[in-house]
């Protein structure tokens, strides 16, 4: 299987997902634009996309996906089948406790994660209410992440990469017929959309694991054997995601006592980050991890190896020039796709701050994924586990020590540093625990790298003295504007790094390994 072209075919779908991610914040920001209750909605709508990573897409699939390339290495498909029913009927039982839990102390939650909400306002009562709405979401996206992992062990990433889209459909839809319909759009809507998308994406994935084959009825069997390994397994799992998450909320604790838009400005430019972070680090990540893991699990080491220096060599050439991008352009993204209706001038400026200091640490943000994903290969979870709580430390000090100087930009700069920091001793660990070592021709790499980049760096200033104003037009024309930026900075780049000697076919791996169950 061409892995290039796998890559390929999922940052495209994964694009468009993004795309109409910031269609629907658009529309948010145009309808409701920088307010207590955008403020109280993103506070309710970040606790479950937070444990959403903790259940589904960051512990148990973590965990679950090598086990499952280890058995199916091995046995048959039945008993595949068992597996993934018992395993799914464990994390049904699991997550709804946490959902019935959940509902219950909704209060409490919300006055421990944004404790400078006043418990009286309208704010704190909203956030309430639509967390208690969304909540349920967190087993929806579970049950979804479970069957993803399952279509990506048979190399069906595409399928699991399209589920996002239904999400966002389901919101920009709401808000469009709402806005149509009523004059006033009530923002307790934009939560019940969230439920609506969820459904679809468990739906919408059952339907190809009924395809291949793999579509059980779930069964609680706590004493399985393979089960009590996943068990295991996810201990150290929940504490190195865990970490990551808890750093999220103390940020969102500290950042509730600032100005009221300061828990927008950051979601905003979260959003911008998202979007380099989605096409490239976890399509990237999505395409390694089960061929790692299946590498492993056959003892492959060279081919492991070989497709680790692949891995990190797109990862280079790949999120640099993101993150000279998102810095150098980031006013002219703002404008192209929040400066509508309530979204005003100096919320583009503070929205901007966060974006330039996230920017910085984008290459690292990446380059810990895929790291991370070398290490889950091989189970072993705990040294990502030591590196994840030293980072938590650094990033909560550095928060602690500059909020009053930087304010809301404090969080960005933190977790950029973080993200290096991390990314250091993830590939320090790496080297030293299994000897891996990087292939020759990475210091003339670099030199070709660091040309394409000052080249782009250039033209990214260019189209910006060349364009002074970004608020013409409306949002068509600015979007077409902005694309065809895009467009000609990207193709910069890329013809530099032609001309340097960087081909495409250099970066073309082929794995040799079964595409289905035996």
């Amino acid at each position: 299987m061409n892995l290039l072209k796998s890559l390929t075919s999922m940052s495209f779908i994964i694009m468009l997902s993004r795309i109409l991610g910031f269609i629907r914040d658009t529309i948010i920001a145009r309808i409701f634009g920088v307010s207590i209750m955008t403020d109280a909605f993103f506070i309710a709508f970040k606790l479950p996309n937070l444990l959403r990573r903790i259940f589904a897409e960051g512990v148990f699939y973590q965990v679950f996906l090598p086990i499952l390339s280890e058995y199916r290495s091995r046995d048959s498909e039945e008993e595949i089948r068992v597996f993934i029913s018992i395993v799914s009927g464990s994390l049904i039982f699991m997550v709804a406790i946490v959902v019935i839990i959940g509902l219950l102390i909704a209060p409490w939650i919300i006055a421990v994660t944004a404790p400078g909400f006043d418990n009286a306002t309208e704010k704190f009562v909203m956030a309430i209410k639509m967390f208690r709405v969304m909540f349920p979401y967190i087993l929806l996206v579970s049950l979804t992440s479970l069957m993803g992992a399952i279509l990506n062990t048979c190399n069906f990433f595409l399928v699991p990469a399209f589920t996002p889209i239904f999400l966002n459909a389901s919101m920009i839809s709401f808000m469009l017929f709402a806005e149509c319909v009523y004059s006033h759009v009530p923002i307790m809507g934009l939560a019940w959309s969230v439920i609506v998308g969820g459904v679809l994406q468990c739906v919408y994935c059952a339907l190809f694991l009924e395809k291949i084959n793999m579509l059980v009825i779930p069964k609680i069997q706590f004493y399985d054997n393979r089960v009590c390994r996943i068990y295991r397994s996810m201990v150290p799992a929940i504490i190195a995601v865990s970490s990551s998450q808890i750093s999220l909320v103390i940020n969102t604790i500290l950042a509730s006592f600032l100005s009221d838009g300061s828990i927008s400005w950051i979601y905003y430019a979260d959003r911008l980050m998202e979007l380099p972070i989605g096409i490239f680090g976890v399509t990237l990540t999505t395409v390694l991890y089960p061929y790692l893991s299946r590498f492993i699990s056959k003892k492959n080491y060279q081919d492991y190896s070989c497709l680790m220096n692949w891995g990190i060599r797109l990862c280079f050439i790949l999120s640099l020039p993101s993150a000279v991008i998102l810095g150098v352009l980031s006013e002219p993204l703002i404008i192209t796709l929040f400066k509508y209706g309530k979204f005003l001038e100096f919320d583009v400026l503070m929205t901007q701050y966060s974006v330039i200091a996230y920017a910085i640490g984008l290459p690292g943000l990446i380059l810990s994924k895929v790291l991370t994903s070398a290490f889950y290969a091989r189970h072993d979870i705990k040294t990502p586990v030591h590196i994840i709580i030293v980072v938590l430390i650094f990033t909560q000090f550095i928060n602690l020590m500059c909020i009053n100087l930087l304010k809301h930009i404090v969080f960005s700069v933190s977790i950029s540093l973080g993200a290096w920091l991390n990314a250091g001793l993830l590939y320090w660990k790496f080297k030293k625990k299994y000897l891996f070592q990087l292939l020759s021709g990475w210091w003339f790499f670099c030199g070709q790298l660091v040309i394409a980049l000052i080249i782009l760096c250039v033209v990214c200033l260019g189209l910006l003295m060349y364009i002074s104003d970004w608020t013409q037009g409306n949002i068509f024309y600015r979007l077409i504007r902005i694309i065809v930026v895009l467009i000609l900075a990207g193709s910069s780049y890329c013809i530099t790094l032609w001309f340097v000697g960087i081909r495409l076919k250099d970066f073309i791996f082929l794995s040799r390994e079964e595409d289905s169950f035996d």
